[in-house]
């Protein structure tokens, strides 16, 4: 081993152990992160049932959630369950139905929303 590698593992270590000493004085600035829940699982019925509040085909919906229609059409006969980044798009959704047409409707329908308030 070379001087320059010993002396990498030792500035290494040495780092380290300054880092326990302040930690355990508590001189370190930690941050707790919580992360969010899964997303529930989606039915196909819950799906559907979704789908026909926003008044969309089945088509549109698949678009709108940047999959294919006939994996869409697989969900609601229960062939197949979304997914991950999938049941997470369903949740926005679900909770908050305008932001597609925050995100997706042309500049004239933005300006009014279903519930009548005006959009930004």
């Amino acid at each position: 081993m070379s001087n320059a590698e010993k002396a990498s593992f030792f500035e290494r270590l040495k780092s380290g152990l300054e880092a326990s000493i302040g930690h355990s004085r508590g001189q370190l600035n930690l941050r707790t992160t919580i992360l969010p829940k899964p997303p529930p699982a989606a039915s196909p019925t819950r799906l559907a049932a979704l789908r026909r509040r926003l008044k969309m085909s089945q088509s549109v919906f698949a678009a709108t959630l940047n999959v294919s229609p006939k994996l869409v059409q697989s969900w609601e006969q229960g062939l197949r369950t979304p997914q991950r980044a999938d049941l997470r798009l369903i949740q926005i959704i679900e909770r908050d139905p305008d932001i597609i047409i925050k995100l997706f409707a042309p500049p004239a329908m933005k300006k009014s929303s279903r519930r009548g308030s005006a959009v930004a």
